[in-house]
């Protein structure tokens, strides 16, 4: 009985856990998203482009070579990009 009891206390405890830095997780993510929001909203004020990442002409090349696969791994170790993000940048070029 004590170590059912225990055990129902250990997954409480976990579950609350997990909830809590679920939520902290969810917080910070929106708080990062206003603040590229802002920040694209700074450099479109002063009319600031991005400087494009080094390396985006292997990229180019590869995509160009119909070499899909490799340009998104090129772009992804270039840029830090996941890999969604890195696939939709290479099929828009």
């Amino acid at each position: 009985m004590t170590t059912l009891f225990l055990l129902l206390a250990l997954i409480g405890t976990a579950a609350w856990i997990t909830a809590t830095v679920s939520l902290r997780m969810k917080a910070l993510e929106r708080r990062a998203d206003r603040l590229e929001h802002r920040l694209g909203l700074v450099l479109d004020h002063f009319d600031i482009e991005e400087p494009e990442p080094a390396g985006l002409d292997e990229v180019r090349a590869l995509a160009r070579d119909g070499r899909t696969v490799e340009a998104i791994r090129v772009y992804r170790r270039v840029t830090g990009a996941d890999l969604r993000e890195a696939k939709r940048a290479v099929e828009a070029l």
